[in-house]
């Protein structure tokens, strides 16, 4: 039974972690001004901190994206639980001005994100790292 309910909140950590990445991507989505801004970009959990309640700019919703992308890590993860997004549209034969950068589909660039946490192994209950690595485009 033991073995079961390790076993039942690693695949509960693995879920939260999914959709914690999805939700993310997500927000980057309404938000591609801000997305190859790099203010997206970062280690997490960070200190951002912005209230969006009387509208935002590109650059205050991303504050305000990871100002709470922050609390969910902290809320459905263990505490040892680090992210860290990182777009780039380098290397392209053509770099987007900015009135280009709202047109969809997207133009070319790349994020990765990867979350990091610990969660306790079935074997020998030691904490085991398990890291979660995606490369996608907004």
């Amino acid at each position: 039974m033991a073995m079961a309910a390790r076993a039942d909140q690693a695949a509960y950590l693995r879920t939260q972690v999914t959709f914690l990445a999805q939700n993310m991507a997500e927000s980057m989505r309404a938000n591609p001004i801000g997305v190859w801004s790099g203010d997206y970009n970062g280690s997490y959990p960070d200190g951002s901190r912005q209230d969006c309640a009387a509208g935002c700019t590109p650059v205050q919703l991303a504050l305000h994206d990871r100002q709470r992308w922050n609390g969910q890590l902290a809320t459905f993860l263990p505490p040892s639980a680090k992210a860290n997004i990182h777009c780039e549209h380098s290397g392209l034969a053509h770099a987007p001005a900015h009135d280009q950068i709202q047109l969809r589909p997207p133009y070319g660039g790349n994020c990765s994100m990867t979350i990091s946490w610990t969660e306790r192994d079935s074997r020998d209950a030691q904490a085991s790292p398990q890291t979660f690595a995606w490369e996608f485009q907004p």
